[in-house]
């Protein structure tokens, strides 16, 4: 599995391009979940967590748009905002 558990593992940074796709994204998802009446936040999560795409609406094209990305690079763009938000 992993080489030696005590070592800190590195992630790669996505580039510029795909971190704004992500974004640009996870914000029409947003819109197309709310449009529908669904509990946006949750959705997200849930898809994030199985992978599972039925936690998307495919309303405005969203369920294509969002597996046009890897769960671990909309991961990543939450974080980010999260910590930057913050101001960390």
């Amino acid at each position: 599995m992993y080489k030696n558990s005590y070592e800190t593992q590195q992630f790669s940074n996505m580039d510029k391009t795909t971190q704004n796709q992500a974004n640009d994204i996870l914000v029409q998802v947003y819109k197309a979940l709310k449009e529908k009446g669904y509990n946006p936040v949750n959705q997200i999560v849930g898809y994030i967590l199985s992978g599972d795409p039925t936690y998307i609406t495919s309303h405005n094209n969203a369920r294509s748009l969002i597996a046009r990305l890897e769960r671990d690079e909309l991961l990543e763009e939450l974080v980010k905002s999260f910590l930057i938000f913050n101001g960390l």
